[in-house]
């Protein structure tokens, strides 16, 4: 009894890198990458904010993939970097909750969000006479809006119960951040209901969307392969191939991780696919979108042209 009364007070990380000279480089690898995303993200959202050529659905679901990709790695790495630059690994158990809601909310609104990327893409390539009416202003907010609000529902939902479990075998988290698989084995109570409830989870934001956007890009691959114009087939191939380049990254190493039996878990492979997806993706998504994207890189023109010189 006693011990389970100590959980409530929070929970020991492990962390991603061992206190020693290698992990030391390994930890400012990390933070150059953050600042890299952190930069990255910031710059496109302002970018689509100031440039009215910006102002269309693919891009305003781009900003919101940038603010999610910008509060998905606040969520994780500064907590970390705290911790091994402190030597103190702790973390309260309102902090655990809070970086645990964080990132359920980020990650399932991204899954969703990925696919409604996918979805405006199809409509564009697919049936572009019809696309004023598809994807117009109100179906674009409705579709950001319920990638929010169901995904703070599901965040809700398993915060609440994963705090709410008593935890009496160890308070130590062999992670860097507050991730549900990491925290099951040390409650003690039987959690093979509640694992069940997580790939439901899993199935329903990111499995699922992830089948979706391979159905869609499939026939806008067919519909790019028809296409009689080169300079359109080309600029709609490199379109389809960005986005699938981010959805990789992505999807894989999240579904991966999270439908696995509790049986073939490591944690070790736990940690290192996690890089992937919180930290990682961040950084790659404003790259990949904006060196290959020709309408970003004339804006960035733009912009940067009003601050620098501008007009008498």
């Amino acid at each position: 009894m006693e011990e389970r009364n100590q959980t409530t007070t929070g929970f020991f990380l492990l962390g991603l890198f061992p206190p020693t000279k290698t992990g030391l480089l390994l930890f400012l690898l990390v933070v150059l990458i953050f600042l890299i995303a952190f930069l990255g993200n910031s710059t496109m959202i302002l970018l689509i904010w100031l440039d009215h050529h910006l102002h269309t659905p693919m891009y305003f679901l781009l900003s919101q993939l940038s603010l999610m990709d910008l509060m998905y790695i606040c969520s994780t790495v500064p907590k970390m970097a705290v911790n091994f630059l402190s030597g103190d690994n702790s973390i309260s158990l309102v902090a655990c909750g809070f970086q645990s809601a964080c990132f359920l909310i980020m990650a399932c609104a991204e899954g969703l969000l990925l696919a409604s990327m996918a979805y405006d893409r199809y409509v564009a390539i697919c049936h572009p006479l019809h696309y004023p009416v598809l994807m117009n202003k109100r179906i674009c907010l409705l579709m950001i809006a319920g990638s929010w609000v169901f995904s703070s529902i599901n965040s809700f939902f398993h915060t609440v119960y994963i705090l709410s479990m008593p935890y009496c075998k160890s308070r130590i988290i062999n992670h860097f951040f507050c991730d549900i698989p990491a925290m099951l084995p040390l409650a003690c109570i039987d959690t093979w209901a509640y694992e069940y409830t997580v790939m439901f989870s899993t199935n329903l934001f990111l499995f699922v969307p992830f089948l979706g956007i391979m159905a869609s890009y499939g026939r806008v691959l067919y519909a790019v392969h028809h296409m009689r114009s080169s300079q359109g087939k080309k600029k709609a191939f490199t379109t389809c191939s960005t986005h699938l380049t981010v959805v990789s990254f992505y999807y894989a190493p999240f579904v991966y991780t999270y439908l696995r039996p509790p049986s073939l878990h490591s944690p070790e492979d736990d940690k290192n696919l996690a890089v992937f997806y919180t930290i990682l993706t961040p950084m790659l998504n404003p790259i990949i979108y904006s060196l290959r994207n020709k309408e970003v890189l004339g804006a960035l023109q733009r912009v940067f042209g009003r601050f620098l010189f501008p007009k008498e």
